[in-house]
């Protein structure tokens, strides 16, 4: 039996900001609908009669299924499947590919940019100047800020696959010495340190791990009290793995010397964050942006495109349910 191709991009602008080029995965299709965003209520008559669903993040439920009977392929424009039902999907016989590794360098760079503006107090200094401080200096430099340098300071990684590995040969170029940590819910491991081993010995420490119920809050006031004063924490992973309110207060009470974070716990945070309050010091937060290079977006379109051409040819790619 042929399969229509008629395929519907329900939120296009997550990926493409019109810096892309979306010809070869328009090619895999009879018909490309894009939609800039859609709502809940207006997904189930966007997908009839389409037999392919693009989504990043618009939530394709089973009831979205039930009443899409043409549906036979989601593709996902990133790796993350929460918001598609993948048992559903099994149910209705709807195959779900996914996107991997396309933001690894992408991600790489923006945690160790992070690491270096902690480490160089970037944002303070560029606020000096804006104040017209150094102007008014009595000498010529300003160094009202402690400038710590990486060689020989030890980083602590949670999450060693693909990213975690591109961070920590990073990390090694700079002359750091990379300690690799246990993730709780995971087999132990001899070359994986505890974490009460592993926290207090290194001078940052930076995630790259899943959040699920072994990690939710896994960093929380306990685990950043044991850290050497003056470290750096950095997450790129995802929000709920560190302790808000703990990191907060940490950085409140000067223990920590500096935290950065590209996530937080509810995206995007429309009803407020304990990080976004105006007096923690030493913070950076950035938003949820260091997958979004353009060589790395354009990598998404590829695996899209990877993924349809292999469906369609009966040897479908990154399949996850």
């Amino acid at each position: 039996m042929t399969i229509s191709r008629r395929a519907v991009f329900l939120d296009h602008p997550s990926l493409d900001l019109g810096d892309l080029d979306l010809n070869p995965l328009r090619d895999c299709f009879s018909e490309l609908e894009l939609f800039a965003q859609t709502t809940p209520d207006q997904v189930i008559e966007r997908l009839k009669g389409a037999s392919v669903a693009i989504s990043n993040k618009i939530v394709i439920d089973a009831a979205a299924m039930t009443a899409s009977p043409a549906l036979k392929l989601i593709l996902i424009t990133a790796t993350g499947t929460n918001n598609v039902d993948l048992a559903a999907a099994r149910a209705h016989g709807i195959t779900v590919c996914n996107c991997q590794g396309y933001g690894t360098p992408s991600v790489a760079q923006h945690t160790i940019m992070l690491l270096l503006n902690l480490a160089t107090r970037l944002a303070d200094y560029q606020k000096a100047v804006a104040e017209g401080r150094w102007q008014q200096a009595k000498q010529f430099c300003l160094l009202d800020y402690p400038i710590v340098e990486l060689e020989g300071k030890t980083l602590g990684l949670l999450g060693h696959g693909e990213l975690g590995s591109a961070v920590a040969r990073l990390a090694e170029a700079f002359g750091m010495r990379v300690l690799l940590g246990q993730i709780p819910g995971r087999p132990a491991r001899p070359d994986r340190l505890p974490l009460e081993e592993l926290l207090p010995q290194i001078d940052a420490l930076t995630l790259h791990c899943p959040l699920n119920e072994h990690t939710r809050h896994f960093i929380g006031a306990r685990e950043l009290a044991s850290m050497k004063p003056g470290a750096f924490v950095i997450n790129t992973a995802r929000g709920g793995l560190i302790d808000e309110h703990a990191l907060a207060d940490a950085l409140r009470n000067g223990h920590l010397g500096g935290a950065a974070t590209d996530v937080l716990s509810v995206e995007p945070p429309t009803a407020g964050n304990p990080l976004l309050a105006q007096d923690i010091p030493r913070l950076i937060v950035t938003p949820h942006n260091a997958w979004g290079s353009r060589e790395a977006r354009q990598r998404i379109v590829g695996q899209l495109t990877e993924n349809a051409q292999g469906y369609f040819s009966g040897q479908a790619l990154r399949v996850v349910s």
